[in-house]
């Protein structure tokens, strides 16, 4: 898949295309379904499939101190976005500069513009240009005028029942929802896979290594943090599936922790996977993905070192049990 992270990378003449616009945060399995109908779109019609997205986020532009946590940093959006098909991806540097364009100049700037737009698939509830002016009445209408056709599509599937029975839409608030109570099997549901976290290993205070569980500290973390809590899940190694995709460390069982270890009177909210049965990796400085399967218990205050060891050892045996069955 072709990342644009400026419309000026766009070649010259591109296109013909069918484009999509949205945040995308989490690709979940709405996203999945909008992304998956442009896809078969473009194929049948032989075209490009196109999705244009934003970062940063808009909502951190225009409501910093409301903007919601992101699911997903920017490499895992796009590689997610990837798995569904899409020929290219537009990434859109978000600015009250960019946010200031009319409905027609952002239409004929960047879908039919810089991308020979044909066909531009989006929601009923489509919003775009200045103050939001722009609706799916626009978009008609300005297709009308530069030779696109509209397709108008919902995401498809309920993910949770609500008091009416009607159900509630898949969505990234559905999700934050969910990993903010720490619920990681449901939120899974929601987005179509594990939820991740990405980040790159650093020096913590090695309390783990003392303990006989040697950990993985997560810096520089991209994609929402779940509830405070230990959890069964997987550590992935980007950068040595990249170099051997067969390599048998690249995905690795793992217990992993958030929180502040209070037993210790820590302050820092921490991620730390301890990987099951190892103590011979060297990670440090390494980008690592930590896949959330399931979540083992709260956080909690143990009096002294021992409890605390023997609840970690009770922790790491349920993990073993949960991934070898687990099959996501």
């Amino acid at each position: 898949m072709q990342v644009f992270t400026d419309i000026d990378e766009v070649p010259d003449g591109y296109g013909p295309s069918v484009v999509t616009i949205g945040n995308f945060d989490g690709v979940h399995r709405g996203h999945q379904t909008v992304l998956g109908r442009l896809v078969r779109l473009a194929r049948a019609d032989g075209r490009t499939a196109v999705a244009v997205t934003f970062d940063p986020h808009p909502a951190t532009v225009h409501r910093p101190g409301a903007a919601p946590e992101l699911l997903t940093g920017l490499t895992d959006r796009l590689e997610l976005m990837a798995a569904t098909g899409l020929d290219a991806v537009l990434v859109v540097p978000y600015s009250l500069d960019f946010a200031a364009q009319t409905p027609r100049e952002f239409v004929t700037s960047y879908l039919t513009g810089a991308l020979g737009a044909r066909s531009v698939v989006v929601g009923h509830d489509v919003r775009f240009g200045r103050d939001n002016a722009g609706d799916l009445a626009t978009m008609v209408e300005l297709g009308g005028e530069h030779g696109f056709e509209v397709v108008a599509i919902d995401d498809e599937g309920e993910c949770l029942p609500t008091a009416d029975g009607a159900g509630q839409r898949w969505s990234s608030s559905a999700a934050r929802a969910l990993l903010a109570e720490g619920d990681v099997a449901q939120a899974a549901d929601v987005l179509g896979r594990r939820h991740r976290v990405r980040g790159t290993v650093v020096h913590g205070d090695a309390r783990g290594r003392e303990l006989g569980f040697p950990t993985a500290n997560l810096g520089a973390i991209a994609g929402m943090v779940p509830a405070n809590g230990v959890y069964a899940g997987w550590l992935v190694r980007p950068e040595l599936g990249a170099a051997d995709a067969a390599h048998p460390d690249v995905r690795l069982p793992a217990a992993i922790s958030i929180g502040t270890n209070p037993t210790f009177d820590g302050v820092e909210r921490r991620v730390e996977a301890y990987v099951l049965d190892r103590s011979d990796l060297d990670l440090y400085d390494e980008e690592v993905v930590l896949e959330l399967v399931e979540h083992l218990r709260p956080t909690l205050r143990f009096d002294g070192v021992e409890p605390l060891v023997a609840q970690m050892h009770d922790d790491v045996a349920r993990a073993r049990r949960i991934l070898a069955a687990d099959v996501g």
